[in-house]
């Protein structure tokens, strides 16, 4: 899948779970959470309705721990909304992965077993197409980070694009750890680094603050999307507002 030239950025709403609620990670450290709510279904609901794209789903527990934790609350949310969900966390296997597009899933995010298992994301691209895989580049001082952003994958950025791009990912996700939920602002450089590097369409994600930043990130051509998370939920920024005013 090639990107699109001259595409309008997609705004993604994203949606942390874990034990049920609705959270937000600081640099993905689970004793900085903080509960922006116990109905994800509603919060969903609630994105939509402000002009969210899609919903960016991750199973925190998931991440943590290896194994998918909030399937059935993807279900609900899927039966509830009408815009694209892509889901990560704790999908190691290609059965779980499955069960997160019956679930309702347009695409998956996979991420730590893209390291642990080489042959995962060829077997797994070969089974659904690449256009339903999302690649994490969970990245921390120029490397790749793994387990819950806990431990470094020994790939650098660069070497771990081209070779997602050879196994057969369809879209790339661009975090910076050090930036996430810090509302401190996105890393734009970083992320036009991966734009330019990458032929797949790319999802910009971490530290975005305040709308100044869905602006910068804007004037990166070939950005496919951005995701947004504690800006959102802390009114930092307002969906209706940024797909207003810049037409997206």
């Amino acid at each position: 899948m090639f990107r699109k030239k001259g595409k309008i950025m997609k705004i993604y709403a994203a949606i942390d779970l874990f034990k049920g609620q609705v959270v937000r990670l600081r640099q993905g450290k689970l004793e900085e959470m903080t509960v922006y709510g116990s109905d994800p279904v509603k919060t969903a609901l609630f994105w939509q309705s402000q002009g969210a794209d899609g919903l960016h789903i991750v199973d925190l527990e998931g991440a943590f721990l290896g194994t998918s934790r909030h399937l059935d609350l993807l279900e609900k949310i899927a039966y509830a909304v009408t815009i694209p969900i892509q889901f990560g966390g704790g999908l190691r296997t290609v059965e779980q992965v499955l069960k997160a597009l019956e679930g309702g899933a347009q695409r998956v995010v996979i991420g730590s077993k893209l390291v642990t298992d080489p042959g995962f994301l060829e077997e797994l691209s070969e089974k659904i197409g690449p256009e339903k895989i999302v690649a994490a580049l969970d990245t921390q001082n120029g490397e790749i980070q793994i387990e819950g952003w806990k431990k470094s994958s020994g790939y650098s950025l660069e070497n771990f694009i081209k070779w997602v791009e050879q196994k057969g990912a369809g879209f790339l996700l661009y975090t910076n750890i050090q930036t996430d939920g810090t509302l401190k602002g996105a890393d734009v450089r970083g992320t036009q680094k991966v734009v330019e590097m990458s032929r797949l369409p790319v999802f910009a994600s971490g530290g975005i603050g305040c709308t100044k930043d869905v602006e910068e990130l804007l004037k990166l051509k070939g950005l496919y999307g951005a995701i947004l998370g504690r800006s959102l939920y802390e009114g930092k920024i307002s969906l209706i507002e940024i797909k207003k005013n810049f037409k997206l």
